[in-house]
């Protein structure tokens, strides 16, 4: 019972640090609400693929473009929003910026993009239920998985205790990134007729990758020098960061390199006097699709 207690008692105490900026903001109170949606997601990771075993994938074409065109505007409104704010009207530089709990409206307008960001990420879950309703499973990757599962509660730390300064960094760039990736994915919702305009996908994973280097670099100087920025945030980004560079420039590697290194072998071994080049494929954060 002590145990108990005491572990309540930290968990009070750290709810207490939250900034008081998103006191009774919805779904920012506790992280109970984010936590019991990523437990609902990893069931139905589980669970989807069986219960759709003896059905016909459902077509869902309208309802991805209209899905990914508000992911599109969703994520383009983050982005101008983080960077007008934060690094045109609100001064924050690339070096070590500790956060600003004031109620300038500039400073509310950052935290409440911030929300809606946090909020981009869980419906950004539903990637991975169309992949399951559609009975594409192949899609549904560990990196996929892993990619969806930890950014909503990351996200929500943020939002909670240290929502400007060094901070804005991440969702300014990954803001950005996600504006080019469901454009991308918009079109090739729409059908064959639009696939010659998805001639840049490979780039879309380099993007991905520059995206985590930069952040990596960003927050890793933390790790050297102190201006008051919360020590634990330093390490979620730079744990973050790592990992998902790890996971996906091996997947870029396996994709991109490694197709493209055995189709040449099969042109020399079978002859061709025309280079087959790389198989068609789509990414959707860390899966290949083939067409």
């Amino acid at each position: 019972m002590d145990a108990l207690n005491a572990i309540q008692n930290e968990y009070n105490y750290a709810m207490s640090m939250g900034d008081p900026r998103v006191n009774g903001w919805f779904m920012m109170s506790s992280p109970w609400p984010c936590l019991m949606i990523m437990l609902m997601y990893l069931i139905f990771v589980k669970m989807g693929p069986t219960i759709m075993k003896k059905r016909k994938p459902l077509e869902l074409k309208n309802v991805l473009i209209s899905y990914n065109i508000a992911l599109v505007f969703l994520s383009g409104y983050c982005f101008t929003q983080f960077f007008f704010r934060a690094y045109v009207f609100g001064g924050i530089r690339f070096g070590c910026e500790t956060v600003d709990y004031s109620d300038s409206p500039n400073n509310l307008a950052i935290v409440g993009t911030g929300w809606l960001f946090y909020i981009s990420k869980l419906l950004e879950m539903l990637d991975t239920v169309f992949f399951i309703l559609k009975k594409k499973f192949s899609q549904v990757s560990f990196l996929h998985v892993l990619h969806h599962f930890c950014m909503p509660i990351s996200v929500w730390i943020g939002v909670k205790f240290a929502s400007g300064g060094m901070t804005a960094f991440f969702p300014t760039i990954n803001s950005l990134v996600h504006f080019f990736m469901y454009t991308y994915y918009g079109l090739s919702a729409m059908g064959p007729k639009y696939q010659k305009y998805l001639w840049w996908k490979k780039y879309m994973t380099t993007f991905q990758i520059i995206q985590f280097v930069l952040i990596l670099l960003h927050c890793s100087q933390l790790l050297f020098i102190d201006c008051g920025y919360p020590r634990y945030m330093v390490w979620i980004f730079v744990l973050g960061a790592a990992t998902f560079l790890f996971l996906f420039s091996n997947f870029y590697i396996q994709a991109y390199m490694k197709n493209t290194n055995e189709n040449k072998l099969n042109n020399r071994v079978e002859g061709s006097a025309i280079p087959l080049g790389k198989p068609s494929i789509h990414t959707s954060n860390g899966n290949v699709k083939d067409e």
